[in-house]
């Protein structure tokens, strides 16, 4: 009976003395915890505080990457494109990319006045719809719906709305300046940057580890930006083309806006319908044209998106839909309407270095759509 008491204690008195070990184990963890808390609220706290540092400068490195991105995509391209010189590629994405902010700013600034001028004929076409549906649904006999049709005009200054509007895309223009300025910079500084490269440190294996994560970076975001950039001008003019054709006011206005919002993932698709829809609810009144335009849109946003954008760009950057959601809502908190644009390349950047540590790699690989990184 001696024997099994020995055991017993000795099991006992291993027990005991792991005791501590697992308890400082659980304490590191719950340490690491906090601190990465506080460094996330302190991150999110600068991030919120130079807002108007941080956006034009990362929107310009993204415009770099789309100049770049473009650059090697026109390589790519049979017969011509091993004979174009790198230079010629670099000023031709160029040339794209003003070209489409030029013709954003053109549109503004040519269909300012008409829509003025037309605003309160579509306020009123707007109240005559809502009249109507109001008869259609039984809705006028109730006694209150003369007050709450009253009360709604009152809310709705379709003048004052545009002019809001025209004012923010105008500060959105005037903040391009200033990223052209930084994307202009950057480009210059990208002769040296391999030189800065090669003297971070004297390790050759971090210096290699260093440029390996950097050439990831680059190699996956230039590719999504640029084919993304493609595959957006697509579904503008696709977008123009369906909207011309129903005879659309401002078509070619909502087309640009439609290009762009093709960056901002699942709500940009949604707005590119959206948008066009109200416009056709306040000039048509009728439902069948109404109808019928939101019913083509919609199905040029769902071949782009679901058909053609993944055969064309795969799994470039491997996010899990989740994560882009989350980013989505997070960078749009933190940035604004410049978030949403952001929030897909930086998810991605994050996921990448992330990938590269032991102590995060798990945080990538939830990030990650597959799980492979």
């Amino acid at each position: 009976m001696a024997a099994p008491a020995q055991g017993a204690s000795g099991t006992l008195r291993g027990v005991a003395r792991s005791a501590p070990h697992r308890l400082q184990g659980l304490m590191d963890k719950l340490r690491a915890v906090v601190h990465g808390t506080v460094l996330l609220l302190i991150i999110g706290w600068v991030l919120t505080a130079g807002k108007q540092i941080f956006v034009p400068a990362v929107l310009g490195a993204v415009v770099v990457y789309i100049i770049v991105g473009l650059a090697h995509v026109l390589g790519r391209v049979p017969l011509v494109g091993r004979h174009l010189p790198l230079m010629l590629r670099y000023l031709f994405s160029i040339a794209v990319i003003a070209l489409a902010f030029f013709l954003l700013a053109y549109l503004i600034t040519a269909n300012k006045d008409r829509a003025m001028a037309l605003a309160p004929q579509y306020q009123q076409a707007l109240l005559a719809a809502i009249q109507q549906f109001a008869v259609q649904f039984g809705f006028e006999t109730e006694p209150t719906w003369a007050t709450l049709r009253q009360e709604l005009m009152a809310q709705i200054n379709l003048q004052r709305l545009f002019t809001a509007l025209l004012a923010s895309v105008g500060s959105i223009l005037v903040t391009f300046v200033v990223v052209l300025l930084y994307a202009v910079f950057l480009l210059v500084e990208r002769r040296a940057f391999e030189a800065k490269l090669a003297n971070l440190s004297d390790n050759p294996k971090q210096v290699a580890r260093i440029r390996q994560i950097i050439g990831t970076i680059n190699r996956r975001i230039g590719s999504y930006l640029a084919l993304k950039t493609l595959l957006s001008i697509l579904l503008g003019a696709v977008s123009w083309g369906v909207m011309a054709l129903y005879g659309l006011e401002f078509a070619a206005l909502w087309a640009v806006l439609t290009a762009f919002l093709n960056f901002v993932p699942y709500v940009g698709s949604v707005l590119g319908v959206l948008l066009p829809g109200l416009m056709a609810v306040v000039q048509f009144q009728e439902i069948g044209p109404i109808l019928s335009l939101v019913l083509a849109l919609t199905a040029v946003q769902f071949v782009i998106g679901n058909f053609l954008d993944p055969y064309v760009m795969g799994n470039s950057l491997n996010l899990s839909p989740f994560a882009i959601l989350i980013s989505l809502a997070v960078w749009s908190e933190l940035w604004g309407i410049p978030g949403a644009f952001l929030a897909v390349p930086i998810t991605a950047i994050v996921t990448i270095v992330f990938s590269e540590f032991p102590g995060t790699r798990q945080v990538a690989v939830l990030l990650s759509k597959n799980g492979s990184i």
